[in-house]
């Protein structure tokens, strides 16, 4: 199957705006205060309250390890399919099942952000999406 030249770049395009999101949300969980509470006090009851789940965390732990992981997780998407798009561009344009999971995973990053998050990550995930649709675009048609 060929593809058009350009489809590799959008794929990493994509790729690199998710990796961005989630190298900069890794950067804000553990330095300065953008992931913290406007209000120190829910900070310090956060510290001390465990989840009903387990009383071997608090839900501030529960909390950064969310985000961290949540972090690793886009980091993880961005530098995979950047990988794949620039130095085995093939594995990625000839798989159906990699570009699906591509879809799902921006897919479910789009509607997290739209019902829970902000501005910024939607319209980056949102550009991501678009990126990832051009490419696809190409490679199909």
């Amino acid at each position: 199957m060929t593809h058009h030249p350009c489809a590799p770049f959008l794929f990493a395009l994509s790729a690199g705006i998710l990796l961005t999101l989630g190298l900069v949300h890794l950067l804000y969980t553990f330095h300065g205060p953008k992931l913290t509470p406007r209000d120190p006090a829910l900070q310090a009851l956060m510290q001390q309250v465990n989840p009903v789940l387990t009383r071997q965390t608090t839900m501030w732990k529960a909390w950064v390890g969310f985000n961290a992981s949540h972090s690793l997780g886009a980091i993880l998407f961005g530098l995979l399919y950047g990988f794949l798009a620039l130095a085995h561009p093939s594995w990625l344009l000839q798989s159906p099942t990699l570009l699906a999971i591509g879809w799902l995973v921006l897919g479910s990053y789009a509607l997290l952000s739209r019902a829970y998050w902000f501005s910024v990550p939607n319209t980056g995930i949102a550009l991501s999406c678009l990126a990832f649709a051009a490419g696809s675009a190409l490679v199909f048609f």
